[in-house]
């Protein structure tokens, strides 16, 4: 639960509800926001958003507490921003969220590099440099063989830029507004990469047809390319004993499908 203190921090006075979704430590009071850590994310976010011109999609701003620090008690905030996960068993929803991580992509494609994306040693972080061959790791068993079925569909994507590496959930829609992107997880990838992610995720955990890559225009080898990512993760999270055995031979079989559906 979220400590008093922090909320009268964030000048806060309601009191506060955890959120459902994400890793469940999330609370919302008094229009923000709350999520344990932050670090140098949070503030580079508070940095920059600000510079950002939100042009079909909507931010959830980083906040200061009021005697201007980023975070309070290793807690940090955000602004709330109305939305709902989208029905991703359409593949509208996929249409939509693809628009929506363009949008933001056009949007902060003038930043600079993040410094501290370098420094990240986290397995998504590991996943992402083994996706681009820029690490090796020892893939599990179960996934080595699957992988190395995509080997002959990578290609250049582009140049690289901040790109969202996770927008799968954390696109939210609201009637009559833009859709919000939230949760912002910065990598120095091309676009197309981020949503080569999606797709992957589509495939994957949403039943979402074969022909989704060729509907939302997002190539093979980015889709193959995602699909490399989310197995790396897979891999170092089991090597890490937070995906369990039952768990790992699931996610493979869907890995297979997702990769025979692309053609591979």
């Amino acid at each position: 639960m979220i400590p008093p203190a922090v909320l009268r921090a964030f000048g806060v006075a309601a009191p506060a509800r955890p959120l459902d979704g994400g890793q469940g430590t999330s609370w919302t009071a008094g229009g923000l926001v709350f999520k344990p850590g932050g670090g140098r994310l949070h503030e580079w976010l508070g940095r920059v958003l600000p510079g950002v011109a939100a042009d079909g999609f909507r931010p959830a701003p980083p906040v200061r507490t009021r005697d201007g620090a980023w975070e309070h008690d290793g807690w940090s905030a955000t602004r709330w921003v109305p939305g709902r996960a989208p029905d991703t068993a359409s593949v509208s929803a996929w249409v939509e969220i693809i628009r929506a991580g363009r949008a933001f992509h056009r949007a902060v494609a003038h930043l600079d590099r993040p410094d501290f994306i370098d420094a990240r040693q986290d397995a998504w972080a590991i996943a992402d440099r083994a996706a681009w061959q820029e690490r090796d790791i020892a893939l599990h068993p179960q996934l080595a063989p699957v992988a190395r079925r995509l080997l002959a569909a990578l290609e250049p994507l582009g140049p690289a830029q901040v790109v969202h590496g996770d927008l799968t959930g954390n696109v939210l829609v609201a009637t009559g507004l833009a859709p919000a992107v939230i949760d912002i997880s910065p990598y120095w990838r091309p676009p197309a990469y981020a949503e080569g992610v999606v797709v992957a995720d589509a495939l994957c955990w949403h039943g979402a047809p074969p022909s989704l890559p060729e509907t939302v225009q997002v190539p093979v080898a980015a889709v193959a390319r995602g699909l490399l990512f989310r197995m790396a993760t897979t891999s170092e999270r089991h090597a890490a004993g937070a995906v369990t055995e039952a768990a790992l031979r699931d996610e493979a079989r869907r890995y297979a499908r997702a990769v025979a559906a692309i053609g591979r």
